[in-house]
């Protein structure tokens, strides 16, 4: 396996006097997708509000070679790191456009904004049918891509997705999964994501670990993960 990208070594999360996480360590290589399993309440949402440094913790986190356990989180954005947190997030009262080019504000040039808003755009057909519409009203698979392709915008270098897929149809559902893999084969973008489809998600990944009551329960390769009992019946219905 390559040099990790991300890193995180005993890492333990509480809300107040909650224990959320009890010393998850995971490792995400650069230019792989590696995806997170378990049941709600497993961990795997305030894993990745732990790497965004949003929610109280112990433990390490290091993002290309830095430890940014105690950074900021915008200081961790800045850094290289787009978290797309569950639900649409869109700014509603303004244009499509606009919402895209909110997302490089952390980018100079305004060339290289434009040149990437285009690209989106052109990424994301729905979109571009849709580029002055307000991103209030547009469809829920439509706030999705959006916030995908605002996402990105930054540029960054490692994408957190957080359940990309819940309540969207499932051809919505199928595209935006398609993008996400043309991006990391062209890109290189490294990816960690959060998904209820565990087939999905199995089958999009490198990689795959899976969460139970805020441990690290089953990790390895997707493929082989696919094939494990224990998964296939808890998570793959069969």
């Amino acid at each position: 396996m390559a040099t990790p990208l991300l890193e995180l070594d005993n890492v333990e999360a509480r809300y107040g006097p909650v224990k959320a996480l009890h010393g998850i360590t995971l490792e995400v290589s650069e230019g792989e997708i590696v995806a997170l399993l378990g049941a709600n309440g497993a961990g795997k949402t305030t894993t990745l509000r732990s790497i965004s440094n949003t929610v109280r913790k112990s433990g390490d986190v290091v993002f290309a070679g830095r430890r940014i356990t105690r950074r900021a989180p915008e200081t961790i954005a800045r850094l290289g790191i787009a978290h797309v947190p569950e639900g649409r997030g869109v700014f509603g009262e303004l244009t499509v456009r606009e919402n895209l080019k909110i997302g490089a504000y952390t980018r100079r040039g305004r060339a290289g904004v434009k040149r990437d808003v285009e690209g989106m755009l052109d990424r994301f057909v729905r979109l571009r049918e849709r580029e002055q519409q307000l991103a209030g009203t547009l469809s829920g698979g439509e706030q999705q891509m959006l916030v995908l392709g605002r996402a990105l915008m930054a540029r960054p270098r490692l994408l957190m997705l957080d359940e990309p897929s819940l309540g969207l149809a499932p051809l919505i559902v199928r595209d935006i999964f398609d993008i996400l893999a043309t991006l990391n084969r062209e890109q290189g973008v490294t990816v960690l994501v959060v998904e209820q489809n565990a087939s999905l998600a199995l089958r999009t990944s490198d990689r795959a670990a899976v969460l139970e009551v805020g441990r690290v329960v089953l990790a390895g390769e997707s493929k082989a993960l696919q094939e494990h009992e224990s998964v296939r019946k808890s998570y793959l219905g069969y």
